[in-house]
């Protein structure tokens, strides 16, 4: 009978069975072998009893059991979970350790009562009990039965444990003791929520944590996260809130009306407001706030974007602060999620592609150099431009990744082309404020060329003013000069877009200038795009910067800018973009073969840079003024 009980129960503990079922199962099988016997399975909790399976006891019986002090005095149970041994009443009527709560056996003619602890470890987690109808002890039979309920007790009540335990640690952050992004997504999807407007999600970013990190050490930092924690659990009580992951929390708020999120928002700003001491140094909690309310029959799932898309506004415009999501918010950050999302999927899925596009001789229409453009491949097969998708580019994160991406890939690309012998002289690379801000551009540039075996004097790095001129820190500035340093030539992109002054070139490091399409549209006779191309041009010849006119579409545009000074273009006029088999087809077939130095290395008749550093800069700031008078006039 025992083993039979033994694998019954046993089975239901692998099979994940609930505790109380498979308890209950146990009584009940036991029972039926012992005729008279009333079984039940109390837990301990160090402090307290509950009930776990009484199936034949009523349930008036275990409501008065459950929360009944572990002691001396609170019957066999109470008393065996007190001592961590068994505990035999063979008269309740009598015995003091029954006296509080004799009536409650005594009315169900329960009249003895052996109990046994369960043990896991030295820790007592519960009690067996065999009740009598008549004043008796155990018999040797029923010792031998309970030692092997008491074991399978045991095992049942540790895996409970065990599952609890993980599944605590599936919901609960680390650091701080809330609940994680896990449990906050089972929210969501499983947590009663009421109509419209009467709940909302709060979504809040530590504002200083990067710094504290930095500054103080990351003692500091996890320090900063606690204290930003307890202060809005304090506010918004534990059971609502959430941390997602790094400097990340969420509430989700419910309220018994309209809610206002306003008004809870201040709430959290003002608690969070008084510094506080982590790891020995005085720091100042801040956060920024974005929400949403459910409104409109909107499923808790775009509540959530709703928040997010609200914190990522209040985040660029209003730090510090908290921002509420309206209907007309969300339409550009969304089309930057949607960029973001579409652009981290295609990169996972290797849809990221190379294009190129040919720089040419105006006069032979020989192709010098090649442009990489980063295209998408659609899950579809279209292939995407990256104008369509650069909302993406501005999450450092994707930018860099795309860049890091092209690299790999034109360095393959350029190391096929070279060994079929095919004319490549440079490939131009785009990069982004991300690439320079990230750090270990060099490094990272001179690893992926060296490991596909390609000189870095076949590459230009291709970066727009915005980007080069924009940082008055110098970060941009200096890492070029690393790269220029390796034998890297720079092109400065889109030269007239961002800021109108030539007195940069005297303190940027640029070896090619590629004029910006809108100015090459303008080189009709008489109009003032055709004055600044040609000024440009000029003033480009005498520093010994190479030039290259981007956007040309007909042959009026190229014979201008060839009779003007101009010697290189890009432009559907001689190529549209193509795939990395199509452009090592054209260089075979309109590629210049390479001359000494390649067209965008210093002329012999040109300035060396540190010539361009002494001429006037008071003759080019004088010019500089003329090109912005122009450009205004335009």
């Amino acid at each position: 009978m025992i083993l039979e009980l033994q694998n019954a129960i046993l089975e239901m503990i692998a099979k994940g069975e609930p505790l109380p079922t498979t308890l209950s199962v146990l009584c009940t099988k036991v029972e039926a072998a012992i005729p008279g016997i009333t079984v039940t399975v109390l837990r301990s909790n160090g402090a307290s009893l509950s009930t776990l399976a009484a199936p034949s006891l009523p349930k008036s019986y275990s409501d008065a059991v459950d929360n009944l002090k572990v002691g001396l005095s609170s019957g066999s149970c109470g008393a065996a979970a007190y001592l961590g041994s068994a505990v035999v009443v063979t008269d309740i009527k009598t015995d003091p350790r029954w006296t509080d709560h004799r009536a409650l056996a005594l009315a169900l003619g329960l009249k003895a009562c052996w109990s046994s602890p369960i043990k896991s470890g030295d820790r007592v987690v519960g009690t067996f009990a065999f009740y009598y109808r008549e004043n008796r002890g155990p018999s040797k039979l029923e010792q031998t039965i309970v030692d092997a309920c008491v074991h399978l007790c045991s095992i049942a009540i540790e895996r409970e444990e065990r599952v609890a335990e993980r599944q605590r640690l599936t919901y609960t952050d680390g650091l701080t003791g809330l609940r994680n992004r896990t449990a906050f997504d089972l929210a969501l999807r499983t947590s009663p929520l009421p109509p419209n407007n009467g709940w909302g999600i709060l979504v809040a970013d530590v504002d200083n944590l990067k710094l504290a990190n930095d500054t103080f050490g990351h003692a500091a930092g996890d320090a900063l996260i606690r204290v930003v924690a307890e202060r809005i659990a304090a506010a918004a009580g534990r059971e609502q809130t959430y941390r997602l992951g790094g400097d990340e929390f969420a509430v989700i708020l419910v309220g018994e009306g309209e809610l206002d999120l306003q008004r809870k928002a201040a709430e959290f700003l003002s608690v969070l407001e008084p510094p506080s001491e982590c790891a020995g140094h005085v720091v100042f909690p801040a956060v920024t706030l974005g929400g949403a309310l459910a409104t409109g029959g909107v499923d808790p799932e775009q509540v959530r974007q709703n928040a997010d898309i609200a914190l990522y506004h209040a985040k660029e415009h209003a730090r510090g602060q908290f921002i509420a999501f309206h209907s007309g918010l969300g339409t550009a950050l969304t089309r930057r999620f949607r960029a973001v999302r579409d652009v981290s999927l295609a990169l996972s899925e290797n849809r990221i592609e190379t294009y190129y596009q040919p720089i040419v001789r105006l006069d032979t229409r020989e192709a010098v150099g090649l442009e990489a453009l980063c295209r998408m491949r659609t899950p579809s097969g279209d292939v995407i431009a990256a104008a369509h998708f650069h909302e993406a580019t501005k999450d450092a994160h994707v930018a860099s990744a795309l860049t890091d991406r092209m690299l790999s890939k034109v360095a393959a690309d350029m190391r096929a082309w070279l060994d079929e012998s095919l004319p490549l002289q440079h490939v131009g690379v785009n990069l982004s404020a991300a690439d320079f801000r990230k750090g270990g551009l060099r490094e990272k540039i001179c690893r992926i060329f060296e490991e596909a075996g390609v000189p870095l004097d076949h590459l230009i790095l291709e970066v727009t003013e915005s980007v080069y001129l924009g940082k008055r820190d110098h970060v941009v500035a200096d890492q070029i000069n690393a790269l220029r340093s390796e034998g890297l030539k720079v092109a400065l992109d889109d030269f007239g877009t961002g800021y109108a002054s030539l007195t940069h070139l005297l303190t940027v490091p640029v070896d090619i200038i590629k004029i910006d399409k809108s100015f090459i549209d303008r080189t009709r006779l008489g109009d003032a795009g055709m004055v600044i191309v040609r000024g440009v041009l000029s003033i480009a010849a005498e520093l010994g910067i190479r030039v290259v006119a981007e956007g040309i579409e007909d042959e009026d545009q190229a014979h201008r800018l060839g009779t003007s000074g101009c010697k290189l273009g890009q432009g559907y006029l001689f190529a549209g973009a193509m795939d990395g088999l199509k452009a090592g087809q054209f260089l075979n077939a309109h590629g210049q073969r390479p001359i000494r130095g390649g067209p965008f290395s210093e002329p012999a008749s040109g300035l060396s840079w540190s010539r361009r550093e002494m001429m006037s800069e008071g003759l080019l700031a004088a010019m500089s003024e003329a090109w912005s008078s122009t450009l205004r006039k335009a």
